[in-house]
């Protein structure tokens, strides 16, 4: 799959600036962070404000207040296929420094992780779940390649796929 402009998933994360790498891996997480954590939906906002930001300083203190906030959050689920280690490895890995390096390898890492639990939670290996997945990121890279302005556009990107993570889990935990 590729995004608008053509570009595949790595060509996107490989081509784009600090901002871009903190958003895409940010959106991963925000995605998948209700299987972790579903009474702190709120807890990554300040990290989004400072990405709009692009304040090192901001990024820095947001990241570890949500550190703080997440500590022992969650709980390995039995039968859950390993993905609260997937989202909890997700929050554990947001890098302290806004620099280009630790923020490419995270958002590399976040994008397998959210892959990955979308395909656990998926009804076939790369079902609707997967797909609607590997969308989302397109889409959210294709927005924040738009800078500032496109940020608004990746935090909706993330809450809708939020939504539709969480509704496919509890639809699953009724019928099991």
């Amino acid at each position: 799959m590729t995004s608008s402009t053509g570009r595949s998933l790595a060509e996107l994360i490989g081509g784009t600036d600090e901002r871009g790498l903190a958003a895409a891996g940010l959106a991963c997480l925000d995605r998948c962070l209700p299987l972790l954590a579903p009474d702190r939906a709120e807890v990554l906002r300040p990290v989004w404000a400072a990405i709009a930001r692009a304040d090192a300083a901001a990024w820095g203190e947001a990241v570890a207040k949500v550190r703080v906030e997440l500590d022992g959050a969650g709980g390995e689920a039995a039968g859950d296929g390993g993905v609260v280690t997937m989202v909890r490895a997700m929050a554990d890995g947001i890098p302290a420094d806004w620099a280009e390096a630790p923020l490419r390898a995270w958002a590399e890492r976040c994008s397998a992780a959210a892959l990955a639990v979308h395909r656990v939670h998926d009804v076939t290996e790369d079902g609707p779940l997967h797909a609607g997945e590997l969308r989302r990121q397109l889409a959210v890279l294709d927005a924040v390649a738009h800078g500032p302005t496109g940020l608004r556009r990746a935090r909706e990107l993330s809450v809708e796929g939020g939504r539709v993570l969480r509704a496919v889990v509890s639809r699953r935990a009724r019928t099991a």
